[in-house]
């Protein structure tokens, strides 16, 4: 049996007085494609900054590939936010090296000579896989909506994390151009061994990329409660039929149960 990737121990989360998550506890397994949903306010951003390294657990522990997960964002994640990520003032070609630069290069952030030559054949192969050759020298505001979040993504994926991370990636997106995102991040999460874990507070969403759905949910809602009571995991559901990363099934939108 394979190990989990991601494993989530009687976590609890609370910012003062005020219990946001508690009680969570489950594993991840690699390659999956994990989607988070629930009502506004629950935690599932507080969640996901968890995983990113941004917040720390109040109780319990999470752990990655067996090991605590470090108390700060790693090249090991990679995360995707639904307002632009991108560096305004770099190029695309400069927004996609810069992880290479800052991993390379820690303390000057920046690769020289054969180094710096070979990290941009890398950022310009994952510049045309997202649908962007030929925009190397635009800046982000030269772009489109849905053209600066699949520069995002080149950004985040550069690094090759081990886990990507996506808050409502695709939120502010029209339809069209939201359609041709799910196929793009479908495509990236077949051919690449990345484990996914998304927020969205789309359903439908949820279900058409995700092999595994998560519903937060805060069961005592009432004004008095608020405080006292976190969200919970209230559901745990499998996508069916069975989803599974680098098998590719035909297009087909699930619904929720």
């Amino acid at each position: 049996m394979t190990p989990p990737l991601i494993q989530i121990e009687n976590v609890w989360k609370e910012f003062g007085d005020q219990i946001v998550l508690e009680r969570l506890s489950l594993s991840i397994a690699p390659r999956s494609f994990v989607a988070l949903v629930g009502p506004s306010g629950c935690g599932k951003t507080t969640f996901l900054r968890m995983l990113l390294g941004e917040e720390a657990p109040t109780k319990g522990r999470i752990l990655l590939d067996g090991k605590p997960l470090q108390p700060e964002p790693g090249p090991d994640r990679g995360v995707v936010f639904q307002r632009y990520s991108v560096f305004p003032h770099l190029t695309v070609l400069g927004n996609v090296m810069l992880g290479l630069d800052l991993k390379g290069a820690p303390r000057i952030g920046r690769l020289f000579g054969a180094r710096r030559r070979a990290a941009a054949d890398l950022a310009r192969a994952l510049i045309a896989e997202v649908g962007l050759a030929g925009d190397e020298g635009k800046y982000p505001a030269q772009l489109s909506g849905g053209m600066q979040q699949r520069l995002a993504l080149a950004q985040a994926l550069i690094t090759r994390p081990r886990v990507l991370l996506l808050d409502e990636p695709f939120g502010a997106l029209d339809p069209g151009i939201r359609a041709g995102m799910h196929e793009l991040m479908q495509r990236l999460w077949h051919e690449t061994d990345l484990t996914v874990v998304m927020v969205t507070h789309d359903l439908s969403e949820a279900f058409t990329l995700a092999c595994r759905v998560l519903v937060f949910e805060r069961l005592r809602d009432r004004a008095a409660e608020k405080h006292r009571y976190g969200a919970v995991l209230a559901q745990d559901m499998a996508v069916w039929p069975p989803r599974i990363a680098g098998q590719p099934t035909p297009p087909k939108r699930s619904q929720a149960a």
